[in-house]
């Protein structure tokens, strides 16, 4: 199976990658540590018309991302939030309009070229039948690997910084599907780590987990790109959670945004009452001020 972490469901990409010439991003993904900061190019969808099938989910949609900050999508169910991220990491295809990565279609690179670049944790992947937490995350290493595995002298010592800062080093060994949700969120977490992107994409990083793995995979986002300087665009739905960890927050809803700013002024009262139909009061957090989300019964 072909995995470029911008395909954790395995599916093939871009069989037009070489269709015109490639003009690769000009910062360097790779050979640096994990520990290291990377140079993180421009990211941006231009005029993009984006869906399934025949039916657009986004239409001539707009939008460009700061590396310097955590970037939350939010909005309702089918706002095309989801849509967005698999747009960014070319798992679907605008069908007008390109994603532009320090100003180069990412349509028109290799597939290799681009998972050097964007990394995918994606909300519900498929774990391998009978496969070990290390072997898991040595998928990372695909990009940087010649035919037969060959040509990726620096992977090892990558995959071990990449279990040891996702707390993995006392379960490398472990089956994947014997482990809580909350640990194989980090699996999936490290195996893009390994990867060696300066952007990380996640897809509803929490879903499924119970409040103590969720708050546990939001720092260890965060702190990813806090600590080790990875742009990062997250799906999120809860808007509590999304006003702790994230810089930025943009809400879409009927594929259109509308807001676009920092927490504190685009969470109000009103947009939860015009874009989720919900009745609630914000109350401030008692460390930092930021809204907290109250529903009213």
């Amino acid at each position: 199976m072909e995995i470029d972490h911008s395909t954790m469901d395995g599916r093939a990409i871009d069989s037009h990658a070489h269709d015109a010439p490639i003009h690769e991003p000009s910062a360097e993904a790779g050979p640096y540590a994990i520990t290291t900061s990377p140079v993180v190019p421009p990211l941006a969808a231009e005029a993009v018309t984006v869906g399934y099938g025949q039916v657009p989910v986004l239409t001539e949609f707009g939008v460009s991302f700061d590396p310097g900050e955590v970037t939350a999508l939010l909005g309702p169910n089918g706002s095309g939030k989801s849509t967005l991220l698999a747009a960014l990491c070319h798992l679907l295809t605008p069908s007008v309009g390109a994603v532009l990565l320090d100003g180069a279609s990412i349509a028109r690179m290799p597939t290799k070229v681009r998972a050097r670049h964007l990394a995918l944790v994606a909300q519900s992947a498929v774990i391998p039948e009978a496969i070990d937490v290390r072997t898991l995350v040595s998928y990372g290493r695909y990009p940087y690997r010649g035919p037969f595995g060959t040509g990726d002298a620096a992977g090892e010592q990558v995959i071990a910084d990449a279990l040891r800062l996702c707390q993995l080093d006392d379960l490398e060994d472990r089956p994947v599907d014997a482990l809580s949700g909350g640990q194989r969120q980090r699996v999936w977490l490290a195996c893009a780590l390994a990867q060696q992107t300066p952007w990380l994409l996640a897809d509803e990083p929490t879903t499924y987990l119970d409040l103590g793995h969720q708050t546990e995979v939001l720092r260890l986002l965060h702190r990813l790109h806090t600590d080790h300087g990875r742009g990062l665009v997250m799906v999120l739905h809860d808007l509590s959670q999304a006003a702790q960890y994230a810089d930025r927050i943009i809400v879409l809803d009927h594929g259109q945004i509308v807001a676009d700013g920092p927490p504190g002024s685009v969470i109000t009262e009103e947009l939860l009452a015009e874009v989720y139909h919900v009745e609630a009061r914000l109350i401030p957090h008692p460390v930092n001020g930021l809204p907290t989300v109250v529903p009213l019964p």
